[in-house]
């Protein structure tokens, strides 16, 4: 576009009297925009390995846990997505064998879920393409990325995503 639509949205805020909020809006709008682009840049480096962004977060973070497997209800808090979610995505993942349910040891009301071979593989090389591809250059110079991750941070915690 040959010029920024969120910029000329906050100059049609400040037109309509509502300048006390434009800069707000724009950086929330500016926000969500690129949530969009960077969602796109990752759902498009996942593809080839048949994964979505949700499903891949699963399986990397069972590749995280000490065991290769977690409680559904702990995978569900540890990802900040409802049980439903994370019961589609493992429904999925296991369809296409990647992970598997199985009933915890001592506790019989929990389901844990636990990478197959096949997933830890899978794990493995998919986070290979999103270091390669993605998060090397995020498009965000080195600098940019430390304040973000601060500003970003701190909004989180005041929301009460979590506590220090």
């Amino acid at each position: 576009m040959p010029r920024d639509p969120i910029a000329e949205a906050r100059r049609n805020w400040e037109e309509h009297g509502w300048e006390d909020v434009a800069a707000p809006m724009a950086a929330i709008t500016a926000v969500m925009r690129t949530q969009q682009i960077l969602l796109a840049r990752i759902e498009a480096t996942l593809k080839p390995f048949g994964l979505t962004f949700a499903r891949y977060e699963l399986l990397a973070l069972l590749s995280f846990s000490r065991k290769g497997s977690l409680p559904m209800k702990k995978a569900s808090a540890l990802l900040q997505v409802h049980p439903t979610s994370v019961t589609n995505a493992v429904d999925r993942l296991e369809r296409a064998g990647l992970v598997a349910r199985s009933p915890h040891p001592t506790d019989g009301r929990t389901t844990l879920i636990a990478l197959t071979g096949e997933g830890r593989s899978l794990a493995r090389r998919s986070t290979a393409a999103l270091n390669s591809e993605v998060f090397s250059d995020p498009g965000f110079s080195p600098g940019d990325v430390d304040l973000l991750i601060r500003i970003l941070g701190d909004f989180r915690r005041n929301a009460g995503d979590f506590a220090d």
